[in-house]
């Protein structure tokens, strides 16, 4: 604390002072202009713990002292010691938080791919995506309640009303689970991801026609390359399947009211995303099952299991748990960042996302590809990043 103290002072003198007295000298107590600072205290806005320096004292007199003006000017740098402690425990913070971020993207992207790769292994020798997508859901309840149960993870506080305002979630992520699997199972897992990069489109147009928000203009525009690469890519794939073909644009429909339905009925709950998905896995299971067993039933699941695992092995078993598992991984990973990131940087990722997946399904299961055909994937992938950033 740096301190110039300026103190106006008029002397008064009495006439008899002017002659000597002869007395004996009696000691005058010591005039304390500036008092001695007891204990740290504050005034107002000044900090005065440590010792004040004093620049200059003017017009001081003994005697009787009449204080005509007392201007104390103070510039406080009491914090400019403090700011860099302050600021290097902010640039640490906010570099852990940058880590942590990518470590989430990371996992989530690689979790995501072994998932699409183990799920196409198990649906090329065993093609029964209703089982297939009850046994993801029923893997991933299991995994949260034995982690409850085993106080591994808190079980989330809720109640009647949170179950119900969950239950349209749930139909929702259901549907578009299912048909998304029912895509993979008739098309290349690269086609499907590029079908499903048109979400945006169908977000935009359910939103301006049933909700009726409205976008900038530069939302309306990065939808064409969207549509058109997504057109494009569709027009020139080699294995084009209808039912593939309809089931990944019934998953973008389906996933866009679930994220409706999520934000519209999940404010101010307090759930935490990883608890958040676990309970939408369970009552996605119970709305699933029913539907699974009335569709393909279980004659039909014993006599395919029995030729997957007499053509592939017991290597089948694992095709299976390693699918079911990295479903419910990846997903989880996906609702944790939720809480970390802003929707923006979620949406850029969610596009990385489909681009590892899409190169890595094409290395891995050598996916033909024509050159108009990538062309038609970059540019629908362009699309949906411009999508990402014109929202914002």
């Amino acid at each position: 604390m740096i301190c110039s103290v300026k103190q106006s002072v008029s002397p008064t003198i009495n006439g008899s002072d002017l002659f000597l007295r002869k007395k004996p000298y009696t000691a005058r107590p010591v005039l304390q202009v500036v008092p001695a600072l007891r204990k740290p205290e504050r005034l107002g806005l000044v900090s005065v713990s440590r010792p004040l320096h004093v620049n200059s004292v003017e017009k001081l007199s003994v005697g009787s002292v009449r204080y005509r003006e007392d201007r104390i000017k103070c510039e406080a740098y009491e914090a400019a010691d403090q700011s860099k402690p302050v600021e290097a425990a902010e640039t640490k913070s906010e570099a852990a938080q940058k880590l942590k971020i990518g470590i989430y993207f990371a996992t989530w992207w690689a979790l995501n791919v072994v998932f699409n790769i183990y799920n196409k292994k198990v649906l090329n020798a065993f093609p029964y995506p209703w089982l297939t997508s009850t046994l993801s859901l029923a893997c991933g309840s299991l995994m949260m309640l034995i982690s409850w149960v085993t106080r591994i993870a808190e079980a989330p506080k809720t109640d009647f009303e949170f179950w119900k305002t969950l239950f349209p979630v749930a139909v929702a992520h259901t549907i578009g689970h299912v048909a998304a699997t029912v895509s993979m199972s008739k098309v290349a897992v690269s086609f499907t991801h590029i079908i499903k990069s048109g979400e945006p489109a169908f977000s935009v147009l359910v939103s301006r026609f049933l909700l009726g928000e409205s976008f900038p203009v530069p939302v309306y525009l990065s939808l064409i390359p969207i549509i058109g690469g997504c057109a494009l890519s569709a027009a020139t794939e080699l294995n084009f399947n209808m039912t593939g073909f309809m089931g990944a644009m019934i998953s973008n429909l389906a996933f866009v009211f679930r994220n409706i339905f999520s934000k519209k009925g999940m404010k101010g709950k307090s759930v935490s995303g990883m608890n958040y998905y676990a309970c939408l896995s369970m009552m996605s299971l119970l709305i699933l099952t029913p539907f699974a067993i009335a569709i393909e039933g279980p004659q039909m699941w014993a006599a395919g299991w029995q030729t997957a695992i007499s053509q592939i092995g017991p290597h089948f078993i694992w095709w299976v748990a390693a699918q079911s598992v990295f479903y419910h991984l990846y997903n989880q990973v996906s609702y944790m960042s939720l809480d970390q990131i802003s929707p923006l940087t979620f949406s850029i990722g969610n596009t990385m996302k489909r681009i590892s997946v899409i190169v890595s399904s094409i290395i891995i299961f050598k996916t033909p590809v024509q050159p108009i055909n990538a062309l038609g994937a970059a540019i629908a992938i362009l699309g949906t990043f411009l999508y990402s950033q014109a929202k914002q």
